[in-house]
């Protein structure tokens, strides 16, 4: 379907097609997306009696293939029109490598399946917001970041409560089943989406109609990876996300290896409960910060979801019972529901006109995957060598860390605050102004 063709139908029509099947994609891919994760520690040291550091650097070396594969997969999302096929090849993926984990659950093996899971994790997260941002515009942008993010951790809740319950009826290797099932209906509810509904200039940050500027080739206008890295706002922000996601990826896990150690009876359940409480808090969250990021403004909401964070590193050296853990995870809810829906909304802010969100994504998300990496490696061995409580206790500083330098560093992105996001070129060599307020609503 041509340009035009997209921009002719209606926002609204191709919005009422496409949001049901965009709901089912985000809700199925929510734990396909990063292979299990804690459930995979369980089964790693309850049942194959792997040691903690061994676990980490399976762990890391998924992370790392994500790292290493973001940048250039959101580059090529930016110029691709089959944004939809590849979240089908990439969820395809994965759902084999995680049965070939549960059938060999050898380091190499694993290993290897790791580093592919991470190589099609990489593909979610941009194509899905390019996919949101074609279809539904700017302006429905936050609302719908919002939303995706909602049916994600209501996905993440019901993948934990039937991942808990084979893991605690069955076996923990049943819950690896369960991602592998997931991911080939994450594969039927994306042939539902429309792609010709998928305005591809829009879809990777240019205006959704009428932007001349936007057209053709923009290599000569500067935008791509070194034009971000010379974005100051971007950096800044990109530094504090990986400090975040350091001192957050490894804290859930952890808990979960000391759950295996100290209640191996009922640690896939009590894992399970940790996740659910968590997603449920996130749920109504995304929601909440979907629909006022605009009003209330990113920085403030951002500020309260980073200073969650080392509060729950400090409180997990309180208490290693199930109902401590259960309880502490809650406030994951709150740090992890602002920023899963505002990564994206102040990426599109801080990158708007370049014709790169989607490479920006990519980029930025590979600088906190590569934190969410190290954060498994060596808080792994930390609590190995230190014990537990010094692997918390250190996450907990960079946590701190992560909250001052967004409070001193990081200037308010959202509609009405001054944001200054780098600007299109005209033709003739003008600065397109941003786009109001009301636009970006």
């Amino acid at each position: 379907m041509t340009d035009a063709a997209r921009t002719a139908a209606p926002a609204s029509d191709k919005a009422r097609r496409n949001r049901i099947p965009l709901d089912w994609i985000n809700f199925l891919l929510a734990d396909v997306q990063d292979g299990l994760g804690p459930f995979l520690a369980i089964y790693l040291l309850g049942s194959e009696h792997w040691k903690p550091g061994l676990i980490g650097m399976v762990m890391t070396i998924a992370g790392l293939s994500t790292v290493v594969a973001r940048t250039p997969l959101g580059s090529l999302i930016d110029r691709i029109d089959f944004k939809r096929e590849l979240i089908m090849a990439a969820a395809g993926l994965i759902g084999v490598c995680v049965a070939v984990m549960a059938l060999v659950p050898h380091f190499w093996p694993v290993a290897l399946a790791q580093a592919a899971i991470g190589a099609a994790n990489a593909v979610f997260a941009p194509a899905i917001a390019g996919i949101s941002l074609g279809i539904f515009g700017r302006k429905a942008f936050t609302r719908r970041v919002g939303r995706n993010e909602s049916f994600n951790h209501a996905g993440n809740a019901f993948t934990a409560i039937v991942g808990g319950l084979c893991g605690w009826l069955l076996a923990p290797v049943s819950t690896l089943w369960v991602v592998a099932g997931l991911a080939l209906l994450s594969i039927a509810a994306s042939l539902r989406l429309h792609r010709g509904d998928i305005d591809d200039r829009a879809a990777r940050g240019f205006e959704e109609a009428g932007d001349e500027a936007g057209r053709g080739d923009t290599s000569a206008k500067g935008s791509g990876i070194a034009h971000l890295l010379r974005n100051r706002q971007l950096m800044v922000f990109a530094a504090c996300i990986t400090l975040f996601h350091f001192a957050n990826a490894a804290m859930l896990p952890l808990a979960g290896e000391e759950l295996a150690r100290d209640y191996p009876a009922v640690s896939s359940l009590c894992m399970a409960a940790c996740i659910i409480a968590s997603q449920m808090v996130m749920v109504p969250i995304t929601i909440l910060v979907g629909r006022k990021a605009d009003d209330w403004g990113r920085k403030t909401l951002f500020l309260v979801g980073f200073a969650a964070l080392p509060i729950r590193g400090l409180l997990y050296t309180l208490s290693t019972s199930p109902q401590a853990v259960i309880a502490i995870q809650l406030l994951d809810g709150i740090g992890a529901g602002v920023f899963s829906v505002l990564f994206f909304v102040v990426v599109e802010d801080l990158t708007r006109g370049t014709g790169r969100y989607n490479l920006a994504v990519g980029l930025t998300s590979a600088a906190w995957g590569l934190g969410a990496a190290m954060s498994n490696a060596i808080a792994g061995y930390v609590a190995e060598l230190l014990g537990f409580n010094a692997a918390f206790v250190m996450l907990s500083v960079c946590a701190a860390a992560a909250f001052v330098l967004f409070l001193f560093g990081m200037r308010e992105s959202g509609p009405g605050a001054g944001a200054t996001p780098v600007a299109s070129r005209s033709p003739a060599g003008r600065s397109t102004p941003p786009a109001s307020a009301a636009s970006v609503a």
